[in-house]
C-alpha cells in the first residue's frame, strides 16, 4: 500500500509555470511506476505523463510535450510535474498515481492501483 499526496497547484496566469509534487509514503518508492493524469470539468480523466520506477523510462502525452516534464526523486519519495507555458485549457484537477513496477511506464488510468486526492490547477487568460 502507498499513500499519495499532491501539492503545488494553484491559480496562475497563462504563460506561467507551476511545479506539482506528489509525495508517497509506504514501501520502497523505486518499486513504483508513477503517472500524472488530469481531469477538466465535464471531461474524462486523461493521461499527462508517466515515469518508471528507476526514472529511466519517461512518457508524455503528445498534447503536453515540450511544456510538461515529469521527474522523480526516489530519495525523497516524490514525483514532480513541471508545467511551463500554461494555457487556459490546462485547467484541471491533476492527480498522481502509482502501481508496482520498476521497469515500465503506464499511460492508462486503469493500470494504476493507487491515487492521490488531486490538486487544482487553474489558468486564467
Amino acid at each position: 500500500q502507498v499513500q499519495l499526496v499532491e501539492s503545488g497547484g494553484g491559480l496562475v496566469q497563462a504563460g506561467g509555470s507551476l511545479r506539482l509534487s506528489c509525495a508517497a509514503s509506504g514501501r520502497t518508492f523505486s518499486n513504483y511506476a508513477m503517472g500524472w493524469f488530469r481531469q477538466a470539468p465535464g471531461k474524462e480523466r486523461e493521461f499527462v505523463a508517466a515515469i518508471s520506477g528507476s526514472g529511466g523510462l519517461i512518457l508524455h502525452a503528445n498534447s503536453v510535450k515540450g511544456r510538461f516534464t515529469i521527474s522523480r526523486d526516489n530519495g525523497k519519495n516524490t514525483v514532480y510535474l513541471q508545467i511551463d507555458s500554461l494555457k487556459p485549457e490546462d485547467t484541471a484537477i491533476y492527480y498522481c498515481a502509482a502501481r508496482i513496477s520498476s521497469g515500465r511506464a503506464y499511460i492508462k488510468a486503469n493500470e494504476y492501483d493507487f491515487w492521490g486526492q488531486g490538486t487544482q490547477v487553474t489558468v486564467s487568460s
